[in-house]
């Protein structure tokens, strides 16, 4: 496998790209032949694929059995709403520290350290009968997913810089496809087994997989390949620049509205006369819509012009999302759930917008992680305002229209991204190093 590079420095983009091939130094062996740099982007972009799957599992199957947990463990309901807002918290905080980590520690080496520190907080929380350190080890298994959040932009950028958007459709399909699975299955498996531990802890064994990926670039230790790029003079600071706020608010608000729907979208159609059981479905029906979604919407981001129409899609999509649930909540269900679900679309995209707002690995990298960790702060207050509004009107509209406006802002900042430029050319952006 041709071993891939460990510079923060992105290689130029050749002209034409054969598919699935990684920008890498030379083989190992000293070959010349494109065949093991093909190997080397096919095992490069599994691994990739692998690790997206794992991106929510720990959350969305905890959220399945939260119940069964509460009750095992003997926490109180107070704790139980910590473990619920603690992935939004532990996804600021902790990826903001990934900038910091991949300046002393090669990206693959630290994916394969997340990947393992995400499956040993996996197995040992369910080993625990402590509640507290039930909430103190899903922190270790989120700690692992904050910084792969952070890492997978950068790395699509570094290894598949030609076929970004595609590659970018590609794993947040399996970050999708990773949530709803857990989320479906968690129950089921602890049902099988009799135990919520085992449903909750299965969950380790994805995790250890999709570090095998990266294991053999992790343990090699070869010299970064020479940079073809112009690398920045000083340490990127994406908090001084207009495009890292507009990125962050675009990544928070549009976060703050699918944390909404996964809390409340089912109570609102319970509300509207469904049962409970069709409610969770019409719920599970939203991430299976997006399926496709998540698919496409990378690759239209990285189409010349195409991501300011994309930006106002989405925005028109969730906002007759949102009106319909306002106003004809029972009659109108799949309508709304199917544009709830381009609407989510903005996930991807954004996803994708990180990539191409940064001309280098280390801009990537610093976008990236100043995007999702203040974005992941705003998102932790869609659920608490929601059901805030909802607990003191007792019904949806005043919780809906804080939705809308939310999308207006969320369109203001799209807006923003839409226009082509590079973090590393915004006025404050790199800060000179201290000699």
């Amino acid at each position: 496998m041709t071993p891939p590079p460990t510079s923060l420095a992105v290689p130029a983009a050749p002209r034409v790209e054969p598919p699935l091939t990684a920008v890498a130094g030379p083989p190992a062996d000293g070959s010349t032949g494109s065949g093991p740099a093909v190997r080397g982007g096919l095992v490069i972009l599994v691994g990739i694929l692998l690790v997206a799957l794992n991106l929510r599992t720990a959350v969305t199957s905890l959220g399945a059995l939260l119940d069964e947990v509460r009750v095992g463990l003997g926490a109180s309901g107070a704790m139980a709403g910590l473990i619920t807002t603690m992935p939004a918290i532990a996804f600021s905080v902790l990826g903001a520290t990934t900038p910091w980590l991949v300046r002393r520690i090669s990206p693959a080496r630290l994916l394969a350290v997340a990947m393992a520190v995400l499956a040993a907080g996996q197995v040992l929380r369910v080993l625990t009968g402590n509640p507290y350190a039930f909430v103190a080890l899903t922190a270790v298994a989120l700690a692992g997913v904050a910084i792969a959040n952070i890492l997978l932009p950068m790395l699509v950028k570094q290894y598949f810089p030609a076929r970004a958007g595609l590659v970018t459709g590609a794993y947040s399909m399996s970050l999708t496809i990773g949530t709803a699975t857990a989320a479906a299955a968690a129950v089921p498996v602890a049902h099988a087994f009799g135990s919520w531990r085992v449903g909750l802890g299965a969950w380790a064994f994805l995790a250890a997989v999709a570090l095998l990926p990266w294991l053999p670039a992790a343990l090699r230790r070869t010299r970064p390949p020479a940079s073809t790029g112009a690398a920045p003079t000083g340490r990127i600071r994406p908090a001084r620049t207009r495009l890292g706020w507009a990125m962050a608010l675009y990544f928070g608000v549009q976060s703050l509205g699918g944390y909404a729907a996964m809390g409340w979208l089912a109570q609102m159609f319970r509300d509207a006369g469904y049962s409970a059981q069709y409610a969770g479905l019409l719920l599970a029906l939203v991430t299976a819509f997006g399926i496709p979604v998540a698919l496409i919407m990378p690759s239209v981001a990285t189409r010349p012009g195409a991501l300011r129409p994309a930006v106002l899609l989405l925005s028109t999509a969730m906002a007759a999302g949102y009106l319909g649930l306002a106003f004809l909540p029972y009659e109108g269900a799949l309508l709304w759930v199917a544009l709830l679900a381009i609407g989510h679309g903005a996930f991807p995209l954004v996803l994708a917008t990180i990539g191409l707002r940064a001309r280098t690995a280390e801009g990537t990298v610093a976008l990236s992680a100043f995007a999702q960790s203040t974005g992941y702060a705003i998102a932790a207050l869609g659920p608490l305002l929601v059901g805030m509004l909802y607990a003191a009107t007792g019904g949806w509209h005043l919780p809906i229209a804080l939705l809308l406006v939310a999308v207006v802002v969320q369109t203001l900042a799209g807006l923003a991204l839409a226009r082509p430029r590079f973090l590393e050319d915004e006025p404050g952006a790199v800060a000179a190093r201290p000699r």
